[in-house]
């Protein structure tokens, strides 16, 4: 399949407010020098710890951040440096799912008017069109009766319902790529198995691809073909579903693997996790960013940076482990 969008060297350094006067100015180093590369109709997982820099890289693609330096292309074209007026166009064919539904939906706009607002942004002024497009989105995200819905604000509606409209504000313009931001973090556990089927059958129905941005590999594993895992930042593994949960490679998605709950009461906790918290991104460690956690972690891994190395079958890792 072709490559749909496509990034080469992306990075993004936020700086930091307050420093002090005649000080070396600060800055959090959210993504640092990042390849990442997704094909038209595939599902790429991001998946790490919060901290990790998985939301900024979805929203640099998208150009919903301007990138500090690197190359983003969309099918094919330049898009970092796009002017506003054709950035503008590309709105429509490359959307986001965010995170929370109830602070991305305004509540003075009813659910019919948030969904539509896409369309009367991109050209749709014919109102009882704009309708009717809007209604049968909602139909398609089960989102029912949809003229009942229509009127309805966010805080009349359950988390489950919420999220829909957040899917179909989404989709409404058709796009090519979504990036869903851990879409169902805020669902009940109800209804995430619900949201996550939900958005499979749309993507076969409408032909869309994503990046999945997630914390949760056993969510990764459902939808995702393929998964990338970052640490701070940095992509430390990348490789097809079924390869990198039969066959992890470097320490940190171990540790993830490692994480996901077992419904085993007697089932025992994997030995040698790391321990701490993700550290700063302003003042990140030297070398490999992992190693002050990893349980593996030698003398070497302080020094360089390792690079991404091939460890066949399309199975990407970043750690001087054999």
């Amino acid at each position: 399949m072709p490559t749909l969008i496509k990034a080469e060297h992306l990075v993004k350094d936020f700086p930091v407010k307050g420093a002090f006067l005649g000080k070396k100015r600060k800055f959090v180093h959210a993504v640092d020098d990042v390849d990442i590369s997704i094909e038209e109709g595939e599902v790429l997982g991001l998946a790490g710890e919060s901290g990790s820099g998985k939301s900024t890289t979805g929203r640099l693609l998208i150009r919903l951040v301007e990138p500090s330096s690197g190359r983003i292309e969309y099918r094919g074209r330049d898009i970092t440096g796009y002017p506003k007026r054709e950035l503008e166009a590309l709105r429509a064919k490359v959307q986001m799912i965010f995170q929370d539904p109830v602070s991305s939906l305004s509540p003075r706009m009813s659910v019919g008017e948030a969904i539509g607002h896409p369309l009367a942004i991109h050209g749709m002024r014919d109102k009882a069109m704009r309708k009717a497009a809007v209604i049968g989105m909602m139909e398609k995200v089960g989102l029912s009766p949809a003229e009942y819905l229509y009127r309805k604000y966010p805080h009349q509606l359950s988390g489950g319902q919420s999220q829909r409209v957040v899917i179909a504000r989404a989709l409404v313009t058709r796009p090519d790529f979504v990036v869903a931001d851990e879409p169902i973090a805020m669902a009940d556990v109800s209804v995430r198995a619900l949201i996550l089927q939900l958005m499979r059958q749309l993507k076969e129905e409408m032909g869309l691809t994503y990046l999945f941005i997630t914390h949760d590999l056993a969510t990764a594993k459902y939808l995702c073909d393929r998964v990338a895992i970052m640490y701070l930042g940095r992509i430390v593994e990348l490789a097809t579903r079924d390869e990198l949960f039969a066959r992890p490679h470097h320490p940190y998605t171990k540790a993830l693997l490692a994480a996901v709950p077992i419904p085993d009461p007697a089932a025992r906790k994997p030995k040698n996790l790391p321990t701490g918290e993700i550290p700063s991104a302003i003042d990140p460690p030297s070398g490999c960013h992992f190693h002050p956690r990893c349980p593996y972690a030698m003398p070497a891994c302080s020094l360089s940076r390792p690079p991404l190395k091939d460890l066949g079958a399309k199975h990407l890792s970043a750690c001087i482990l054999e």
